[in-house]
């Protein structure tokens, strides 16, 4: 397993590598660079306030009453974001990650169990809406070529399988609470021995279809938020491009690295999206990479500080139990 993911990381650096010579280095570095210290640290309070919006979507889905608060839940997305975003794991290793520290902060194992894979499926159905809305500007702004065909033929092909997809572990949830309790033990083993109070938990999430749709809501807020970040960075280099690009740009930026899942931290998959959707909207390449690198670089800054807390929650928790 460790050398599958040693191989795939490095392939992706690879891609990454030459997408970047071949734009040029030079100019991709200098389009980074405009933003200066103080446009990063912009982008940095920015992130940092989206995380709000992830951890209200979470908070929304867990019954009262409850004594999670919602702090608490804000903190474990922040966990799950930055160990999925520095450390070489995948999505799912975040969601592990991010399910510890919300029961190392109080949060009982069925209610985090259960509500996180509750919020991994609204975040997910919140997705396919965004890259729809994304598909539809790409008709609307685009250039009509073959190319836009062929990008327009593949996401709306991928969309439709996503849907089907969703729509079916959704239902899943919904009615075959064997299954979720199957889900739980395979993401979270800690879960396998509460299988029943997982079932049990989901079952009452899903009796409020208004929490779901409150959720998923919440999560399109946060798709269309981090847009607006990209929209500001792009400002502050100086490249002036209208919001509706910069929205179909990351809605599908985004769909390329879900499919690319298995690839830790997207490394290449990203850079080659931003480099091959940019031109499409009149932004030049050199200045697509030049914000996935701001990105790259925006979640380190945020995210090792984010996991040193982390390991000093872990390590007073270790010495209590001592």
């Amino acid at each position: 397993m460790k050398v599958r993911v040693l191989i795939v990381a490095a392939l992706g650096i690879s891609l990454a590598a030459y997408v970047v010579l071949n734009t040029g280095l030079r100019s991709v570095v200098s389009a980074a660079v405009a933003i200066g210290f103080a446009g990063f640290a912009i982008l940095c309070l920015y992130a940092l306030g989206l995380f709000v919006v992830l951890g209200a979507a979470w908070y929304v889905l867990i019954p009262q009453p409850s004594p999670t608060r919602l702090r608490v839940l804000i903190g474990a997305r922040m966990v799950r974001d930055a160990a999925t975003e520095v450390l070489p794991f995948s999505h799912v290793g975040g969601i592990v990650l991010g399910a510890r520290t919300a029961m190392l902060l109080g949060v009982a194992r069925p209610v985090t169990f259960a509500s996180m894979i509750v919020d991994f499926t609204s975040e997910m159905l919140a997705q396919l809406a965004f890259v729809a809305l994304g598909v539809v500007l790409l008709c609307a702004y685009a250039p009509r070529t073959s190319a836009t065909a062929s990008l327009t033929t593949a996401f709306v092909t991928g969309l439709a399988v996503a849907a089907a997809g969703g729509g079916a572990i959704l239902a899943l949830q919904r009615r075959g609470t064997w299954f979720a309790g199957r889900i739980a033990g395979r993401l979270f083993p800690d879960a396998a021995v509460a299988g029943a109070a997982v079932a049990a938990m989901l079952e009452q999430i899903h009796r409020s279809p208004f929490r779901l749709g409150l959720s998923v809501t919440l999560h399109f807020a946060g798709w269309t938020a981090s847009a607006v970040g990209t929209w500001i960075a792009f400002l502050l280099m100086g490249v002036r491009v209208n919001l509706a690009s910069v929205i179909a740009i990351e809605s599908l930026v985004y769909a390329v690295r879900g499919a690319a899942f298995l690839v830790p931290n997207a490394v290449g998959v990203q850079e080659a999206a931003y480099a091959i959707l940019s031109p499409l909207f009149g932004v030049g390449a050199e200045f697509g990479l030049g914000i996935s690198l701001l990105k790259r670089a925006r979640d380190v800054a945020l995210g090792i500080p984010i996991l040193l807390v982390w390991q000093g929650v872990e390590g007073r928790r270790a010495l209590a139990t001592r």
